[in-house]
């Protein structure tokens, strides 16, 4: 893999702007009719979400990730996508560049909830 070019500088306040955080994935299901999507149930500790992501044919078992922590954006617009409430977006590595993505994830296990940054 060649990595991509970097991206031009943004302003601090930019970054500060997206709340990423810690969560547990407790449940994955099959989103229907659909042969990319998945529903991800997430504890962030004080409440959980559902959030969409395109695992199906990145895994040969998306529900392998059920117990794992990883970092989730949650603080887009809620976005309908196939009939399904997304209130979040999960972090992978490697997408962008065309390889299998893997979670992003903490190095150890921390509060779910808990920021990065």
């Amino acid at each position: 893999m060649t990595p991509a070019s970097l991206k031009p500088p943004i302003a601090p306040a930019l970054l500060d702007a997206i709340d990423v955080r810690v969560g547990t994935i407790v449940l994955v299901e099959d989103v229907p009719r659909s042969d990319k999507l998945v529903r991800l149930t997430v504890d962030f500790g004080d409440h959980r979400r559902r959030i969409v992501a395109g695992l199906k044919q990145e895994r040969a078992d998306p529900k392998a990730i059920e117990g794992r922590q990883a970092l989730f954006v949650v603080n887009l617009e809620p976005k309908t996508i196939r009939g399904e409430l997304s209130e979040g977006m999960l972090f992978d590595i490697g997408y962008a560049d065309g390889l299998t993505p893997v979670l992003a994830v903490p190095e150890r296990e921390v509060p779910n909830g808990a920021r990065v940054g």
